[in-house]
Order: structure tokens, then sequence, then C-alpha cells
């Protein structure tokens, strides 16, 4: 199993046919003060995966500030099921989550760590950089 998508966006929804629709892609915040609060932030993933994995995996999820200290960790499960195959015969599961609020005390590097059955699978990383302007912008 792997992770070929991951990715930061504004907003992200699966359809009822299973297709990810993606708005206003980031990796990158600025704001004219800390901390700052962010609306929103939306985490997309999409897992790949052999007919052979198909099952129940734990899913856990961590914001590392700049300096490795976590701000947010999130477990969970995901369960790949046999469901609808790509050419090359794997399973293809979207998934999105919303993180609504999030605070983020200084400026400086992020990182979200995905781990999938205790290994880490995916890290995406999200400057939070000091601006002139009154509101934080994605």
């Amino acid at each position: 199993m792997d992770i070929d998508l991951a990715l930061l966006a504004d907003a992200a929804t699966i359809d009822a046919s299973g297709k990810l629709n993606i708005l206003g892609v980031f990796d990158r915040i600025s704001a004219s003060e800390f901390p700052a609060k962010h609306g929103r932030v939306s985490l997309v993933l999409r897992f790949a995966a052999g007919i052979q994995e198909a099952g129940s995996h734990e899913l856990d999820i961590r914001l590392h500030d700049p300096q490795g200290e976590e701000v947010v960790r999130l477990n969970g499960s995901i369960t790949l099921g046999p469901g609808s195959r790509s050419a090359g015969g794997r399973v293809k599961v979207p998934h999105v989550l919303h993180l609504d609020g999030l605070v983020f005390n200084e400026p400086g590097l992020y990182t979200f760590d995905v781990r999938v059955d205790g290994e880490v699978f995916t890290s995406l990383s999200l400057t939070l950089a000091q601006s002139g302007a009154k509101t934080a912008q994605a």
C-alpha cells in the first residue's frame, strides 16, 4: 500500500461515484500576527493498495511545529475494500480530512506526518509566513 496523492487545499469533496474534487491547493499561509488561526485546511490523501492489502488499517496523522513539537494528533482507521480497481489492479481510495480552526503559534515550517499501521507513509510541509496583511491567507 502507498499514498499516491497527498496535498493541502482550501476545500475538497468526494462525490457519490468516488471522484475527488479539490479547490485551492497550497503549501504556504501568510499571517500578519501570531498566533494565527486558519479557518480550514483540507488534508487530501489517496490510498493505493493491492487486493491483498484490503481490510482495516490504523491511521495516525500528526502536525508538528517548527521545533518538532506535536500540535495536533488524530487517530482512526481506514478500511480498504475490494471496490473498483484501476488498470494496474490496485484499489484507490480517496480520503479528505477537514481541519477547522487550526492555530499556528509562530511562523516557520510545519509538517503533517501520515502514518499507516505505525509506519510514516508521507509527510506534507506547510510554511507559515509573517506578512504585513491583517488576515491569514492561503
